[in-house]
């Protein structure tokens, strides 16, 4: 479709069946949090965060919005954004189709395109990169140089992601945006919630204006007539 070789959707063996095969299994997310907090995740997680992506290969997950709410500060937030490629959700439309796309980024981390239709109007696609970098580990790094260190923590049902800071990078330059000017606490929360299913939960809180975003996205993995391996 875009003039060359077709992209494929891949899927890993369960992490359980993994014995140090590189070329298949990705240790960055797994070295973020404990050995014993990593064992005990649903395997259906691991599976999700140690695939090798390599090449041409994309995990492709599909599902919907089920929830989408927002103040009137997240909404002016999130249309303040666009000048930076719209990092968060622009519409409160639910019941819609929802696509992510998880690829390697040329930065050497990943690279997540979040595409979410809308009742009106072309669908909405966000762009982020996924970075295995600085004090955490972790960076996610969106559009104008724009970006956020992450902390990982691993939950019963999942893994659960927070913003720690962020900060503004040009180059080599990089200068941490101080509290004040900050969106707020982003937290994202992966839950397994069986049968090859998963939720996607994204919540803005700022300290002065309270809850401004909560998003609640539901997902499935790949079938295996879809190119995975449940």
């Amino acid at each position: 479709m875009w003039g060359g070789a077709q992209r494929e959707t891949v899927e890993t063996a369960p992490a359980s069946s993994v014995r140090g095969d590189e070329a298949l299994y990705d240790y960055r997310f797994r070295r973020l949090i404990a050995p014993t907090a990593w064992a005990a995740l649903p395997e259906t997680v691991q599976r999700r965060f140690s695939k090798r992506l390599t090449g041409l290969r994309l995990a492709i997950y599909r599902g919907e919005i089920i929830t989408s709410q927002r103040s009137a500060t997240g909404w002016l937030l999130a249309q303040l954004c666009r000048v930076i490629g719209a990092p968060l959700p622009l519409s409160r439309d639910i019941g819609v189709a929802a696509v992510v796309t998880v690829g390697e980024d040329s930065g050497g981390g990943q690279c997540w395109t979040r595409q979410y239709a809308r009742r009106r109007g072309f669908p909405q696609v966000i762009h982020s990169a996924k970075r295995f970098a600085g004090a955490t580990g972790l960076e996610e790094h969106v559009g104008g140089g724009i970006g956020m260190t992450l902390d990982v923590e691993a939950r019963r049902d999942g893994l659960t992601f927070r913003s720690a800071d962020y900060f503004w990078q040009i180059g080599r330059l990089r200068l941490r945006l101080p509290a004040w000017c900050s969106p707020g606490a982003l937290t994202i929360d992966h839950v397994d919630v069986g049968g090859g299913e998963f939720l996607f939960i994204l919540t803005l809180r700022h300290r002065w204006f309270g809850e401004m975003m909560h998003q609640v996205g539901r997902f499935r993995d790949p079938a295996a007539e879809e190119g995975g391996v449940s």
